[in-house]
């Protein structure tokens, strides 16, 4: 099976949910099925549902949101841009990514 190697990057608190890494290398399958399509290529849906369940360590309520997205107060960069200019879930992810979770959220 072909894969995508990606960079994920945690900060603002994000990195706690990963163990405190701030940095973690994957290696993620090119494409993935799902009920409406056999396979397709690897999107950010398909990313967020695969860090979710393979690297969040407590706690993945407070990395996933209900609709399959990110929770609400995570910034999302895909390569240094804003994941709203490259299509947020709908993006293809590609080999060599950098995606980058911030959490603009503090307690206080």
């Amino acid at each position: 099976m072909a894969t995508l190697n990606i960079n994920l990057q945690f900060s603002g608190g994000m990195e706690l949910l990963f163990d405190n890494q701030k940095s973690i290398n994957v290696q993620i399958p090119s494409t993935f099925s799902d009920k409406a399509v056999e396979k397709h290529a690897t999107n950010m849906r398909d990313l967020i549902a695969w860090t979710a369940e393979n690297l969040v360590q407590e706690r993945p309520e407070l990395f996933l949101g209900n609709d399959g997205s990110v929770r609400s107060g995570i910034l999302v960069l895909v390569n240094d841009a804003d994941w709203e200019l490259e299509g947020e879930l709908e993006y293809e992810v590609q080999d060599g990514d950098e995606i980058v979770f911030i959490s603009t959220l503090h307690g206080g």
